[in-house]
């Protein structure tokens, strides 16, 4: 089993909060969540890419993380969720890349941005998910600095992910994972060169 049914199947037995089966409904027929990459080169950027990473941050965060007392709901919403804001982002095309071996040039898959709400990246999402349900806080704050240094408001100079890692320990597990995700499972997981 992978890819959608997983998807499904988690939902299914861990998010119950008022709201989400119409989340999960515009996920389904409104958005590309489902066939979307996840990156323009790196990690998953192949068709039903976002899927896939959604679900490895789902599994790291799970297996590494979860402990008696925890929200089986939270970590199923903060891991398949975290990227939403990747839905109806990505744009399929193509480039011109050169053959090494042959020094002609061809014509290769490739995907760029086409960001139609330009909103940032982990608010986007949590911008997203509130829309159909609310959110408790530390979920709020894990998807919303879910980035870590990478965020482009941390880079800045923001010293507010400090403070959300400090009080809020799902935002730095949640980063953990999705760093776990990005780098070790979906090593070499690019269909785009």
């Amino acid at each position: 089993m992978g890819g959608r049914e997983e998807f499904l199947q988690i939902w299914q037995q861990h998010i119950t909060r008022p709201g989400s089966e119409k989340l999960l409904d515009w996920l389904d027929h409104k958005t590309d969540f489902f066939t979307a990459p996840a990156s323009t080169r790196f990690h998953g950027a192949c068709e039903g890419g976002l899927c896939m990473h959604s679900l490895n941050v789902y599994h790291a965060l799970h297996d590494t993380f979860f402990a008696e007392g925890d929200s089986e709901e939270t970590f199923a919403i903060c891991a398949l969720l975290h990227d939403l804001c990747k839905a109806n982002y990505y744009k399929p095309g193509t480039r011109n890349v050169k053959n090494e071996a042959t020094g002609q040039w061809e014509k290769v898959p490739s995907y760029s941005v086409e960001d139609l709400f330009p909103y940032g990246h982990g608010e986007k999402s949590v911008f997203l998910i509130e829309r159909f349900m609310k959110l408790h806080i530390e979920e709020a704050v894990a998807i919303r600095w879910h980035m870590g240094g990478f965020d482009d408001a941390a880079r800045g100079g923001c010293f507010a992910i400090s403070e959300a890692y400090d009080k809020y320990p799902l935002a730095v597990k949640l980063h953990i994972a999705d760093l776990e995700a990005t780098y070790l499972m979906e090593h070499r997981t690019s269909a785009v060169r």
